[in-house]
């Protein structure tokens, strides 16, 4: 299959540029603004460990199996469990699966590009030293009448939206790639740049055992949830990015190989980024648990009080709008790709009508921030209590659909597709196919199950 359809797509380069890219899509604010405040929020050591585990067993066998139903259906995601359902002979109804993925995706990136569009802000916050000499009242007061700043919220997220449409309408080598090749090194420079400093200036000691010495006392069902739900949230897993990434992926590369490298990858962003900003935290003996507003909140205090703050948060604002900008491209790419493929449009308009929709979507989330009564609910949700219509698409997205999305693409990889199809497009040893085959088939299905159902009560 992969043969008769490499046409419906450019392709990556190279292997190396689709590690960069899908690495870059999968390293962003949930890595250096989400999974700090979440560990922070669950006990630390216990939390981080039920999340390596998720990585492991659950998040590189499904990232796997993505990447190989887009390199074999060459199209977005729905369509390509389609082609795979058809080339299987089974049940059409299997795409749900990846049209799940697709509008996940594009829920998550709703209040993803108003996150992202607080980074920005920031950035000339921080350029300006708007933090010098404020404590923890005054800054969280600062944070809190910028969210609540109706104008700068629609300005800031319209900002970010523009200019993920302006990229992915140049295509994937002129617009992707471009961008990409060079803002995922940068990102990774400023972050070790910033642990060294981090390490030095503040308190590693404390860091470490916090993140590192298990308590499992503080591991509530509902961590264990939020872990499972960072894990594909992290790696943009059920959430069409990885199907549609896989789709640009030339046919010789290893798609095993390549699977864990990005997961070491987008592991490696997030361990370095809390090892930044737990050391400055604690030094400043802040909130670790903070929650959302943790980065934006706790770390200018610290800005605003260190040595050379001024320089060290306008990096660390940069770096988190790189992290940020890498995650959006690929995440309205999906809708764009489908758009294109289905509907006949041209890219550039794909990428304008996928903006303006994205844009009003987004205001649910804005309006969250900015005091609207409309917008601010309270009511416990899926065994979560939430407040207003940000925390809702966040808890139904992250905690809810990108599961049970990447719960489906498990069971279609595993039972339905033909294995001499998998087993062509993985083209690993028989043991290594094996053991991914036993993870997809049996452990992440149960995995995911279990935790639902604790959550749910059943169990």
């Amino acid at each position: 299959m992969t043969t008769a359809t490499a046409a419906v797509h450019q392709q990556w380069s190279s292997r190396l540029m689709f590690i960069i890219a899908a690495t870059g899509a999968a390293v962003g604010l949930g890595n250096i603004w989400k999974f700090p405040y979440i560990m922070g929020q669950n006990g630390g050591g216990a939390f981080m460990l039920m999340y390596l585990l998720c990585i492991l067993l659950i998040g590189i066998p499904v990232l796997m199996a993505e990447v190989m139903i887009g390199r074999r259906g060459r199209q977005s995601p729905g369509l390509s469990v389609n082609a795979l359902a058809i080339e299987a002979k089974v049940n059409p109804l299997w795409q749900i699966a990846g049209w799940m993925g697709l509008v996940g995706g594009f829920l998550i990136l709703s209040f993803y590009s108003v996150i992202a569009g607080w980074a920005f802000a920031y950035v000339s916050k921080a350029a300006q030293h708007s933090f010098q000499g404020l404590d923890a009242g005054q800054i969280g007061a600062m944070f809190g009448q910028f969210s609540a700043d109706l104008p700068s919220l629609l300005f800031w997220t319209t900002v970010v939206i523009v200019l993920t449409c302006a990229v992915v309408a140049r295509g994937v080598k002129q617009g992707l790639e471009r961008v990409i090749r060079w803002m995922m090194p940068a990102l990774y420079v400023l972050l070790i740049g910033l642990a060294i400093y981090a390490g030095v200036t503040g308190d590693f000691a404390q860091a470490l055992h916090f993140m590192f010495a298990p308590d499992f006392s503080k591991l509530s069902v509902a961590g264990m949830l939020m872990a499972l739900g960072h894990a594909f949230f992290t790696l943009s897993l059920a959430s069409g990015v990885m199907i549609t990434y896989g789709a640009y992926m030339p046919g010789k590369v290893s798609i095993a190989r390549t699977s864990i490298w990005i997961a070491l990858a987008d592991t490696s962003v997030a361990l370095i980024a809390a090892m930044v900003i737990y050391p400055i935290v604690f030094a400043q003996q802040l909130d670790a648990g903070q929650g959302p507003g943790l980065i934006f909140v706790t770390l200018p205090v610290a800005f605003g009080q260190m040595p050379g703050g001024q320089i060290v948060g306008t990096l660390f604002f940069t770096m988190l709008v790189f992290a940020a900008f890498t995650s959006t491209i690929a995440m309205i790419e999906s809708v764009v790709a489908w758009l294109t493929q289905s509907k006949g449009f041209t890219r550039l308009q794909a990428c304008v009508f996928s903006g303006v929709v994205l844009w009003l979507l987004s205001l649910l989330t804005v309006f969250s921030f900015a005091g609207a009564e409309w917008a601010q609910w309270h009511f416990v949700f899926v065994g979560k209590e939430v407040h207003n219509l940000f925390e809702i698409i966040d808890h139904l997205t992250s905690d809810i659909m990108l599961p049970l999305g990447g719960l489906a693409i498990a069971i279609f990889a595993g039972w339905k597709v033909r294995q001499n199809a998998s087993r062509e497009e993985l083209n690993t040893s028989p043991v290594a196919y094996s053991i991914w085959l036993f993870c997809i088939r049996w452990f992440t299905p149960v995995a995911i199950l279990a935790v639902f159902l604790n959550l749910t009560g059943v169990l």
